[in-house]
């Protein structure tokens, strides 16, 4: 069994919800946690996790969701996590300077990451963090709070991977570890399973052999075998030690 700790769930990109539901199941993947990081799907990931059992849902503002947040839309973020069980982290939150040359822009985004990482706080609550271009700024920030949860889509060097660890959070390894061109092996294979969950990023990111085609949770098994590929161990392993984390880190018993 396995669990996608991060995918993307709308009808935006798939057409028919029921059958990528039935595929994720006959892919033995147990639980699916989608990402609502954006004002106008919120709602919509909220009634994926009550309609499917196997979905679960984090909730948050992505960084580039600055000119759209408004007072009091924190506390809607913190309403909805308190009246939805089954909303179990915040996320995808963080910073993302990728695009972004406006020093104004970066004040802005530190200020809503800040904010949200307060609530998880307040929450007690794991995050799930989105860090684009920003490797220095995210670790500075994250240092002031005691949080843990998931570094999503790493793919920095062995020296960063390790800051994560030692600060308790776990790295999501998706589909970038099977394209042939990645390096993203020579971390994988130095650090401890123990420190690694599975995602997807779907519709994004699809890995190898499907690279260029719609990714969704059925292919989680492919990341599995990657890691015990250049682990040396079973497919087994990967998956039990994989789900244990995605435990420790997530109340998935609602």
């Amino acid at each position: 069994m396995y669990i996608d700790t991060h995918c993307h769930l709308s009808k935006e990109y798939y057409d028919d919800i029921d059958q990528i539901i039935e595929e994720d199941k006959n892919a033995l993947v147990d639980k699916i946690i989608i990402s609502g990081c954006e004002k106008n799907n919120i709602y919509e990931v909220i009634d994926f996790i009550h309609k499917y059992d196997i979905a679960y849902a984090t909730i948050g503002y992505h960084p580039d969701q600055i000119d759209l947040i408004k007072p009091g839309d924190l506390e809607i973020l913190e309403n909805l996590i308190k009246t939805n069980k089954k909303i179990v982290g915040i996320g995808e939150i963080g910073l993302d300077y990728h695009y972004c040359n406006d020093n104004n822009t970066k004040i802005k985004q530190k200020m809503l990451f800040e904010q949200q990482l307060t609530l998880a706080e307040k929450l007690s609550l794991p995050v799930v963090i989105h860090s684009r271009d920003a490797t220095k700024d995210t670790i500075e920030i994250l240092k002031k709070y005691h949080l843990s949860g998931i570094i999503h889509c790493f793919s920095g060097s062995l020296e960063t991977a390790n800051v994560y660890i030692n600060m308790g959070y776990k790295l999501g390894i998706g589909g970038v570890l099977t394209f042939k061109n990645s390096k993203l092996y020579e971390v994988v294979e130095k650090i401890p399973l123990t420190s690694i969950v599975l995602e997807t990023d779907s519709p994004y990111l699809t890995p190898e052999p499907y690279r260029g085609k719609q990714n969704s949770s059925k292919y989680i098994p492919l990341i599995a075998k990657k890691i015990s590929d250049i682990k040396n161990i079973s497919l087994d392993q990967v998956s039990e030690i994989t789900i244990k984390s995605c435990y420790d880190l997530f109340d998935l018993n609602k």
